[in-house]
């Protein structure tokens, strides 16, 4: 069990600004069961269904898919403007009494130049953004989703260029914390058919969950079954220590039926959705179940990737 952070604000900024590691000087409470995650109304999926009452698939989308809450991504390099993006999402949280899940996804190389290719131009510019995004949390509880695939995806990156990935996202992680102390902020362990947990216990470590998170995700973007990945992250977390108080999250937006026959990764048909978001998930070293990727977004062969497809979410919907 891990107890509130006390975090001194000055102190982490001036550690952010020099580029050293953040040390907690205690460690994060783990996420109630009770917790409600931010529905919001401005996803995509909401509002496919607010403009399209009279359209056969919304009744099934609308009851399956936009009543459940799913992360908000920020994948768009907007740096003059992602404070307020932030602040919108955090805000409108806020006044529900709602935790919402925010998923960074502006790192240079991201993806490794796959579909979902972009983010900021270099780690300078990615750490300016990451403040700018920090900046916008606000004081409420919130949930990070920091950098799908950066630490699983890692094959088109030089050795200094991965070092320089690894040091950039522990500073993120400890911008975030000193924005907002109740900001929960997990890192990428990719997912159990991906790399081994020793292999992906060794790369968080380099990238600083150690001192820098409070726990890591699994399954983002993916297929695999709810048990596979429990037993997945918890081999990751016994790789990095008991001591080390790391919980997980799961992403279980479309998993309902496992993997493709072939493992395929991108849009796949006959998938559905799988657990409804909770955090009452009865196991202490799993936070939550989360829907990460919202389902009906594309991964980029159903349509460009991030858009929604009806089509797609009526198929997970079923």
């Amino acid at each position: 069990m891990r107890i509130t952070r006390a975090l001194a604000a000055a102190g982490l900024a001036a550690a952010f600004l020099i580029g050293a590691a953040y040390t907690p000087q205690a460690v994060a409470g783990e996420l109630p069961g009770d917790t409600r995650f931010f529905n919001n109304p401005d996803s995509l999926v909401n509002k496919w269904v607010a403009a399209n009452p009279g359209d056969s698939r919304q009744p099934r989308i609308a009851s399956r898919i936009a009543s459940q809450p799913q992360a908000a991504w920020f994948s768009r390099y907007s740096p003059a403007t992602v404070t307020e993006d932030v602040r919108k999402v955090t805000s409108a949280a806020s006044a529900k009494g709602q935790t919402p899940v925010l998923v960074t996804y502006q790192i240079p190389n991201r993806d490794c130049g796959g579909a979902s290719a972009g983010g900021a131009p270099d780690l300078a510019s990615y750490d300016t953004w990451v403040r700018g995004f920090a900046a916008g949390l606000g004081s409420g509880p919130a949930v990070i989703i920091l950098e799908p695939d950066s630490i699983a995806l890692i094959s088109c990156l030089s050795p200094t260029e991965l070092s320089g990935r690894y040091a950039s996202l522990a500073r993120a992680a400890t911008a975030i914390h000193s924005a907002n102390p109740h900001a929960r902020v997990y890192f990428d362990a990719g997912h159990s058919a991906w790399n081994s947990a020793a292999v992906q216990a060794s790369r968080l470590r380099s990238a600083g969950v150690l001192t820098s998170g409070d726990g890591i995700y699994s399954n983002v973007s993916n297929f695999r079954r709810t048990a596979d990945e429990v037993a997945f992250a918890k081999s990751v977390l016994a790789q990095l220590g008991t001591s080390s108080g790391l919980t997980a999250v799961i992403d279980t937006s479309r998993n309902g039926n496992g993997p493709a026959p072939d493992n395929a990764w991108c849009d796949p048909h006959g998938r559905k959705v799988g657990e409804n978001p909770t955090a009452n998930t009865g196991d202490p070293a799993i936070d939550a179940y989360l829907w990460v990727k919202p389902p009906g977004e594309v991964d980029g062969c159903a349509g460009p990737a991030g858009t929604f497809s009806p089509d797609y979410a009526y198929e997970l919907a079923g």
